[in-house]
């Protein structure tokens, strides 16, 4: 089955049944070359690729993805729009039944429990599963988020309590934590966390007690796991969800932060102390009422100093509507909602600099909104806000972004239900195959309506890789300087959950294996990319002496 260009979402082309055929008669391959450059095109002229300028480097691990700490123990996490009274994941469910699990994890206090679903604890031996998170190695597996704030690790082999200790929310067992450092494994992971935080692991005085980490990380170790990188608490600049004291603040934040600094240093020298993890600040689109009752960072830091070996945050652009936000499809391909990341990262970098310079900068969870995602948060349109997130921090010098999350809610790379690959997942997908390490500056002026990425290909040799998105509802005219092989993403509409590459619909096996469509070669010269349509080139002869 073949897929077309986005413009009849944003037009009403007459053109859109005759590509259907065109591809048809062409084998699926190439949809819409011919019709789409009808419309009005813009036009954009590549440099000598030899001539693009070494920026940097990002981690090989860059594009990365958190899995729930809710998702491992099963729990009430964002609840799907489209959600009809299913309460287990198809395909990932564990026994024993949800009825007798469900005490064992609670909703964040303060928040209603109506916008939360129950979850079996997820079956991250699936082998579909497993073999679609490999296909997107290297990547860091950061399991964490609000509910790891609350979660009280089981350290025996005992079955599971049906309700938490009090002072705590969840129960994670061994068992369930084994299968974690297992996945992490099997998809050639590498593993970052965060501990609890809340009422139950501190002492009579409030001051956070090392024993459950203590022993969460010596489970680990005997299992033969490592924690690469952690952060001490999810999220402290919005701590009234994270079962801590209700008087928490910047000092007593710092006080903790350091003794657990203490027992990583003893415990585990290797692992990166990532820090604050800092939310909803900078942005430039989320409602005020995102923006009150925070902890700043800057009063974080001032007490912390450089502590931490990497700067982290979290980056959402918007609220979802669950939590009253109101972003549009319309909304979400404008330059404004794209590029509002670049506030965020400068936001962070300047208190970066100001009191950790020159440590690096960690993403640790990103997507369309916060709560959840939006409805279109798996359809296509979001791939241009997540490719140009990659792009655009990537230039900044951030060493990694994940993406919030694998699989649950709407806004997982993976469908919960039957762990169908959505845009965002092959976004990723030709992003890790087609863009290495070195970013380089592709010396395009800007233009409303396109993005232009540029790194060294992954097989070195010289190779450039080009990432061009066409935000417009308009095709693209694209000079080339030298030959290159094309991967162009489109979809039928912007919010199809769909998407084709040259044309042919993009779609796992069974058994999870992922195969690409061959990319087509192009010849130096005028290239036309269709409307709403995100295109990687990898240019072969570029010559480019910073990618040898």
């Amino acid at each position: 089955m073949s897929v077309g260009s986005g413009v009849l979402d944003r037009s009403s082309s007459p053109c859109f049944g005759v590509m259907l055929g065109m591809a048809a008669l062409a084998g699926m391959v190439g949809l819409g070359w011919g019709c789409v450059a009808q419309a009005q095109q813009a036009s954009v002229t590549l440099p000598k690729p030899a001539t693009m300028a070494r920026l940097g480097t990002v981690d090989a691990r860059f594009a990365s993805y958190n899995i729930e700490m809710v998702q491992v123990t099963g729990g009430r996490f964002w609840k799907p729009y489209a959600s009809q009274g299913k309460s287990m994941t198809a395909g990932t469910q564990k026994t024993p039944a949800a009825a007798a699990q469900s005490g064992r994890q609670s909703a964040p206090p303060g928040m209603s429990a109506s916008l939360y679903e129950y979850r079996s604890p997820i079956d991250l031996g699936n082998a579909r599963l497993v073999q679609l998170a490999k296909a997107l190695g290297p990547s860091y597996v950061r399991v964490s988020g609000t509910w790891a704030n609350r979660t009280w690790f089981q350290d025996d082999d005992q079955p599971a309590r049906t309700s938490p200790p009090e002072g705590f929310g969840s129960v994670l067992t061994r068992a369930e934590w084994k299968g974690v450092l297992q996945y992490v494994q099997a998809t050639g992971g590498s593993l970052v966390t965060s501990v609890a935080v809340s009422a139950g692991v501190r002492n009579a005085q409030g001051v956070w007690m090392p024993e459950q980490a203590q022993a969460l990380w010596a489970y680990t170790r005997r299992e033969g796991g490592q924690v690469a990188a952690t952060e001490f608490m999810n999220e402290p600049t919005f701590p009234s969800v994270s079962g801590v004291p209700a008087h928490y603040d910047a000092t007593e934040f710092a006080r903790d932060a350091k003794l657990f600094g203490a027992f990583l240093r003893k415990n585990s020298p290797r692992t990166i102390y990532l820090g604050p993890g800092s939310v909803g600040e900078g942005s430039n689109l989320l409602p005020p009422g995102m923006q009150m009752k925070l902890m700043p960072t800057d009063a974080i830091l001032q007490a912390t100093g450089p502590l931490f070996d990497a700067f982290s945050y979290h980056f959402y652009g918007a609220a979802s509507r669950r939590c009253m936000g109101r972003t549009t499809v319309e909304q979400a391909m404008s330059d404004a909602w794209l590029d509002d990341t670049l506030g965020a990262e400068k936001f962070y970098a300047a208190l970066r600099d100001r009191y950790m310079p020159g440590r690096p900068l960690w993403v640790t969870e990103t997507a369309e909104a916060a709560c959840g995602g939006d409805p279109f948060s798996g359809q296509f349109v979001d791939l241009f806000r997540y490719l140009n997130q990659l792009g655009a921090l990537a230039q900044k010098g951030v060493q990694v972004v994940m993406h919030n999350t694998l699989s649950a809610s709407d806004y997982g790379l993976l469908d919960e239900q039957t762990l169908e690959p959505k845009p965002d997942y092959w976004a990723t997908l030709l992003w890790k195959r087609s863009m290495g390490r070195t970013v380089l500056q592709p010396g395009v002026a800007a233009q409303a309506g396109v993005h232009v990425y540029a790194h060294c290909a992954p097989q070195g040799r010289g190779a450039v890789a080009v990432l061009v998105l066409n935000t417009r509802a308009s095709a693209l005219t694209l000079q080339l300087p030298v030959a290159a092989q094309q991967a162009t993403l489109t979809a039928a509409r912007l919010t199809s959950r769909k998407t084709a590459m040259n044309g042919i619909r993009l779609q796992a096996a069974d058994d999870g294996t992922v195969r690409l469509p061959k990319s087509r070669r192009v010849a130096a010269g005028a290239l036309t990319l269709p409307a709403d349509s995100a295109t990687f080139l990898t240019l072969e002869g570029a010559g480019n002496s910073a990618c040898r």
